[in-house]
């Protein structure tokens, strides 16, 4: 009878860990939600873990979310992807005053139909961005966004909501010396990459030279 290996406890722990993941991924695409941590802690309970378990890294859903939409929404992702970067250009445009810079999925490529466009806007007094949304007759939402902006240190700042074209954008204001210091990203706690006007346009112009 052939003798048997015991458990190795590292595997098993990263095939659980990969198990949270692959779920993780799925209900942040087809139940769209935003919360890595959120999302981490429903797939334990989808599949039946104790809330003990060793959660994987948020670097690690992301990778799995890849995955997923490689594996089941390659044939309509990278055109929503596009769609908000399209718009996400338009809205800049339209911000210009204010700096704008694109972050979050539309920039990384894992954008889908819950994904809003995001935007830093820079100024020293966010009644601007407030006044200039309401001179120009949009209706928005505003609320208050608390982020990282070190490894030891969170801020709030003012963010405004509202839609162009069904397209949700979202914009986070910062003051002027912002442009200089990103906040850190959820994801990967580090900071945040940010593209300037002419970077989206380079990364719409190279999806369209791709298609030809």
């Amino acid at each position: 009878m052939p003798h048997r290996l015991p458990p190795n406890p590292h595997v098993e722990g990263e095939q659980v860990r990969r198990r949270i993941a692959i779920e993780a991924a799925r209900l942040i695409v087809e139940e769209g939600m935003h919360d890595h941590h959120d999302a981490k802690r429903k797939a334990v309970r989808r599949l039946g873990l104790p809330d003990t378990t060793t959660l994987p890294r948020n670097t690690e859903i992301d990778e799995a979310l890849r995955e997923h939409q490689r594996l089941f929404r390659s044939d309509s992702q990278p055109a929503r992807v596009t769609l908000l970067r399209e718009a996400a250009l338009e809205a800049m445009q339209f911000l210009e005053r204010f700096q704008p810079r694109l972050v979050g999925a539309a920039l990384d490529g894992t954008a889908d139909e819950h994904s809003a466009v995001c935007l830093h806007l820079f100024c020293d007094n966010p009644d601007d961005v407030l006044m200039f949304l309401g001179e120009h007759a949009i209706p928005f939402a505003q609320k208050s966004r608390r982020m990282r902006t070190d490894k030891a240190h969170e801020s709030h700042f003012p963010a405004f909501t509202f839609v162009a074209d069904d397209v949700a954008i979202d914009l986070t204001v910062f003051s002027l010396d912002g442009l200089r210091q990103p906040p850190l990203d959820r994801v990967s706690g580090k900071p945040m990459r940010r593209a300037t006007m002419a970077g989206v346009q380079e990364l719409i112009a190279a999806t369209r030279a791709a298609q030809r």
